[in-house]
């Protein structure tokens, strides 16, 4: 029997080419095309069926997980997988894994840091899965500063080997995902000392258990570190507690691409620059935006399905009560958030091809670019974790009560998601120290020195024009002009730099300066990052895209993702006199206006992320709107609902009814 869709009506309202749009936002047909594939042979199979994980208990839970990704590398192997399909594939189970480390950090690792010779012994093992690795840097006392990490590695030359050792409890090892029950290796990262002498903190590979029984091996204390925040969510990754007590390993099982220590124990600089290590950076925090992007994206189509769908309110005459998503906050509210998901997913490409443009430059000795990608990928990892963290949750409340729900799918998503603002540099501090803030100060400095500022702070060369320019907008549409937003963005960003760079030079001490001035630094920094988010989204409409009314669909989305953000810092836009008062209302008039045209479009555009039901995990948000019947089923499935009488009736219950409770004798 076909189900009815619900939505159809909301579908036949759209006014663009949703198939063009799946293009667009998956990136190639032929990325289309191997999503598509991937999460329908995944949704098809019911060994990764995913309703009943908050359910279960943590025990199970992680065994249905080890189940999962056994049963994925057999498919992978079974349909000869490309690289491409097995990575898709991976994404679409939808489980955080022990696999997540082991291809996403632990291989990055050797192939970034290892010489030519680990590489060829250790990735053949590691690419057919005869090894599994996980990446042990973060310590119970320090995670983003990796510098005052305590592990130590010192060489000894007698024996050749390295001793590790984790000195103090704080030293301990603590985080690392796959290393609780399941990895046989660790890269570890320790300060390396040799005769006596501290060489910075290195990577070295350090096997942890028996290839035979899985026992630690001698020296090795290693355990799970308990539950976490959610139900299912990261609880079916074994982050774990490693300690090490002297562990003896080869010489040779320091990663030692960038420094080497020789069997005389000469600690070597290599050939190979130590630039080349920030390459991987690179790469794991592009990764990470692209991921806000698909987050946002699931919890958008949620709640832009579910506001669909429910009515509230509004009747007339008896007749149906209003659609949530015609109301004007619930508009106000989502649909930024739908912007900010395509305005990520462009960032998030672009980013890619930053990446490679990078990587071919290191690879011919070219560092000129280096300092900006770093900075701007830290930024942009930083902006889009934080905003996308705070949208799931703002989608949840979208939803009314029944978001609440773990049916519905934003409960596990959020705990899922939320650890992303702490991982590979915590938000704040990836602002301030790490690059951001520091880099946009040491740019501000060279100003009007002859060093042209370069790739995302260009503007900053038209500082003249841009500290003094006023917005030209007179009429709300004038906001629909790319050149007009642009400037306005720019500027702001530019004077909010300025302004810190000229409290900075009051300080005698710019380290305490800088300590002062973190807060300000800090919403310089994320202005830039705003401004370049901006930026590439009005670039990405200067291409050619195919499809009936999608470029125009992507216009509506890119005013709206500027011009909301406008709205929510006004307060920076008109402090720096990048616009008057009276053009703030302009562009709120302008921004209520976007949101009327998004409406009819706004089913067909979270369609566009193509998302089977099975990965989006979620019953408000399924295809055909067919929610309240699916909600009642799955409430009946609940194990307290496997009997009438509850457990626990004949002890608690009836002796408080028939006030038959005894007191305990003293």
């Amino acid at each position: 029997m076909e189900e009815l869709d619900y939505l159809a009506g909301e579908r036949k309202r759209a006014e663009f080419d949703v198939d063009a749009m799946k293009i667009v936002w998956a990136g190639s047909r032929h990325a289309f095309e191997v999503s598509d594939r991937m999460s329908r042979l995944v949704a098809s199979d019911p060994v990764f069926r995913k309703d009943n994980r908050p359910m279960l208990s943590r025990k199970d839970l992680f065994k249905n997980t080890l189940h999962k990704a056994a049963h994925a590398w057999k498919r992978i192997i079974e349909l000869r997988l490309s690289e491409e399909e097995a990575v898709a594939l991976r994404h679409y189970v939808d489980e955080p894994a022990f696999t997540d480390l082991h291809w996403g950090m632990f291989v990055p690792s050797i192939k970034g840091q290892g010489t030519d010779e680990q590489q060829k012994k250790w990735l053949p093992l590691a690419y057919k899965m005869q090894i599994i690795g996980c990446y042990a840097q973060t310590e119970l006392g320090h995670g983003s500063n990796v510098q005052g990490l305590e592990t130590t590695a010192t060489f000894d030359p007698d024996t050749d080997e390295f001793i590790i050792n984790s000195p103090t409890l704080s030293s301990s090892k603590w985080w690392p995902g796959g290393l609780g029950k399941v990895s046989t290796h660790t890269v570890a990262y320790a300060r390396l000392i040799v005769d006596g002498k501290e060489h910075g903190v290195h990577g070295f590979i350090v096997q942890l258990r028996s290839l035979d029984d899985h026992q630690p091996l001698p020296g090795i204390t290693v355990a799970d570190i308990g539950m976490k925040f959610g139900n299912g969510a990261y609880n079916t990754m074994d982050n774990g507690v490693l300690r090490f007590d002297h562990v003896r390993i080869p010489r040779d099982q320091m990663l030692m691409r960038v420094l080497q220590v020789t069997r005389e124990g000469k600690v070597v600089q290599s050939n190979v620059p130590r630039q080349l290590v920030y390459g991987t950076m690179v790469f794991v925090r592009k990764s990470i935006v692209s991921d806000a992007s698909t987050a946002l994206s699931r919890a958008v189509c949620i709640a832009t399905r579910y506001s669909a769908v429910r009515r509230q309110f509004g009747s007339q005459n008896g007749g149906p009560e209003t659609q949530v998503i015609d109301y004007k906050t619930q508009q106000n509210r989502l649909f930024p958030l739908l912007a900010s998901a395509y305005a990520f997913r462009f960032v998030g490409e672009w980013l890619s091809w930053l990446y490679i443009d990078v990587t071919q430059r290191l690879q011919a000795g070219d560092f000129s670019t280096l300092p900006e990608a770093h900075a701007c990928t830290a930024g942009l990892k930083s902006v889009t974790t934080s905003v996308t963290t705070d949208g799931i949750e703002e989608c949840r409340k979208l939803c009314g009560g029944h978001g609440y729900l773990c049916s519905s799918g934003l409960p596990e998503l959020f705990a899922v998601y939320a650890p992303t603002c702490t991982y590979e540099g915590d938000n704040v501090v990836l602002l301030l120290q790490a690059c951001v803030a520091r880099f946009l100060m040491k740019t501000v400095s060279q100003l009007g020195s002859g060093k042209q500022p370069v790739g995302t702070t260009a503007y900053m060369a038209r500082a003249d024009h841009l500290m003094h320019c006023h917005c030209s907008a007179q009429r709300a549409e004038d906001w629909l002009k790319p050149n007009v937003i642009l400037e306005a963005f720019e500027a702001r960003s530019l004077r909010m730099s300025v302004a810190c760079a000229q409290k900075l030079s009051k300080f005698s001490d710019p380290e305490e300066g800088f300590a002062e001035l973190a807060a300000y630094l800090a919403e310089a920094s994320v202005a830039h990052c705003q401004l370049i988010i901006v930026s590439k989204f009005i670039e990405k409409l200067q291409q050619d895209i195919p499809g009936e009314g999608v470029k125009k669909q992507l216009e509506i989305l890119c005013n709206i993702y500027a011009l909301a953000l406008l709205h929510k810092h006004q307060g920076d836009f008109l402090s720096t006199g990048s616009i008057s008062s009276k053009q703030v209302s302009l562009a709120n008039d302008q921004l209520r206006s976007l949101y009327t045209q998004v409406r009819p479009n706004a089913i067909a555009l979270v369609d566009a992320f193509n998302y089977t039901d099975h990965y989006l995990g979620s019953i408000l948000g399924r295809y055909d709107g067919n929610v309240y019947p699916k909600l009642y089923e799955e409430a009946l499935k609940d194990p307290l609902n496997d009997s009438v009488v509850p457990d626990g009736y004949r002890e608690y219950i009836r002796p408080l009814l028939k006030q038959q409770l005894r007191s305990a004798r003293l």
